[in-house]
């Protein structure tokens, strides 16, 4: 079933774009939850009508991302936790601590757009998030967990 996305679902489909699903998953949980719509004719011709209205903002705030990314390409950020003695954490490192990290250097990320390719981490080195600051452009931010 085709259906058009009013929010971004991460591995299937950015706003207003339209993706085929399953019909148990639209049916069942995309349409009643709000997330997305069916792409009848007219549905798909409003949202062509916004695209072309659209192009020239998406364009700003790609620039926006790129101009951001390059500020963001040089940090490196140090995480601090408790560990064990043999190097252990005790509990683990999240996106959550990464997004902490970058709004004290000043740059306002959400938690939801940093994804760490190693989900869980539990013992200290370094790590690689990516952060998704437009659909067409991500930056990957070293970070390194050592003992508090």
């Amino acid at each position: 079933m085709e259906i058009i996305l009013k929010q971004d679902i991460p591995k299937l489909g950015h706003v207003n774009e339209i993706v085929t699903v399953k019909d148990g998953y639209a049916r069942n949980y995309l349409i009643p939850k709000g997330i997305a719509v069916r792409a009848t004719g007219s549905a798909k011709k409003m949202i062509e009508e916004n695209h072309r209205q659209r192009a020239h903002k998406e364009e700003k705030l790609k620039k926006e991302a790129e101009e951001l990314s390059k500020k963001l390409e040089g940090t490196k950020l140090t995480i601090g936790a408790k560990t064990s003695s043999k190097g252990k954490i005790f509990g683990s490192v999240n996106t959550i601590q990464v997004a902490e990290h970058l709004n004290k250097l000043g740059f306002e990320i959400d938690r939801r757009y940093i994804s760490i390719k190693d989900e869980v981490i539990k013992e200290i080195g370094e790590y690689i998030a990516t952060v998704r600051l437009h659909k067409e452009v991500s930056v990957d931010i070293p970070f390194e967990v050592v003992s508090e």
